[in-house]
């Protein structure tokens, strides 16, 4: 195949999976209208319309999208092909890219990823944070990182970090207005900070357990919602409210004083994060050093 061809379909295949001649022009490396002269030559070669534009949005024809089922994978082989190659190299090397929550970068993968990085200098890694269940293969993402518990059965799953919990906290200043709460149910008395998350409908609920083992969501009201846990977090420790945030984040800051935990009693544990990643795909050296460098070791 000519290596125009080659460069064509690439280009192709990148705007119709990012839907977006901008973000794929940034990911390519060229110019918006450079990419779309190279697919308008695909286009104009093959005597068909691969792709529909407007002005907000790019999708797919029939025709675009039959090619990008059927060639996509086949480009992707190739890819993971070369990138095997790497293993004859004295250390792997390519582009790792994970979709994570905040809280599982902030307690799991951070801690590692300098000594990681700097160990394999020749390795490129992605940390997108993402709340939403994401499809890793149609995003082509190698991994996502879930608990154990909420991880499809056609994937592969390594558990990168122990068992936790979520915690209650609030500040001293807070607390200097409020009376702590002694069971949930006095929840309702108190301002909280919800965090929103489309996933759960709207603003995440927040579970306990009885001291009989049964188990509770409630919603909470409160003057202050953010989209992530680091937000909620900072806003505990500013004074806005008491927030329900891993227990991690906020061990450093019960520690020195700056939060108080409460309810400690009913905040049940859950299983440990997993890095998964599907059985059937071909992985890469870098990949494959990524996931044991992750690999938790109690």
């Amino acid at each position: 195949m000519p290596r125009d061809h080659i460069n064509e379909i690439t280009a192709f295949l990148t705007v119709a999976r990012e839907r977006s001649f901008t973000r794929a022009a940034a990911e390519l490396g060229v110019t918006p209208s450079a990419l779309s002269h190279t697919v308008k030559g695909l286009e104009e070669r093959l005597g068909l319309r691969l792709l529909s534009r407007t002005t907000r949005n790019v999708s797919t024809t029939d025709a675009g999208e039959r090619l990008m089922r059927r060639v996509g994978p086949l480009f992707e082989q190739v890819s993971a092909e070369l990138d095997s190659i790497s293993s004859l190299r004295e250390k792997p090397a390519g582009s790792v890219r994970v979709t994570c929550v905040d809280a599982a970068i902030e307690l799991v993968l951070r801690p590692k990823l300098a000594d990681f990085l700097q160990i394999y200098p020749d390795i490129n890694v992605e940390l997108s944070m993402d709340y939403a269940f994401v499809d890793i293969v149609a995003e082509r993402f190698d991994a996502g990182v879930r608990i154990g518990e909420a991880i499809e059965k056609d994937m592969i799953a390594t558990r990168i970090g122990p068992d936790w919990r979520f915690c209650v906290v609030g500040s001293p200043a807070y607390f200097e207005r409020r009376s702590a709460p002694s069971s949930p149910y006095e929840l309702g008395n108190h301002n909280c900070i919800n965090m929103r998350m489309t996933t759960a409908g709207g603003n995440l609920r927040w579970e306990f357990r009885e001291p009989n083992g049964q188990e509770f969501a409630l919603r909470v009201t409160g003057q202050a919602t953010y989209s992530n846990t680091i937000l909620v977090l900072e806003g505990a420790i500013d004074g806005l409210g008491l927030g329900y945030v891993p227990h991690g984040l906020a061990k450093p800051h019960i520690e020195d004083g700056r939060l108080i935990e409460v309810l400690p009693d009913w905040c049940p544990e859950y299983e440990g994060y997993h890095l998964y990643y599907p059985s059937r795909k071909l992985h890469s050296p870098a990949f494959a050093a990524f996931v044991k460098a992750m690999r938790y070791r109690s």
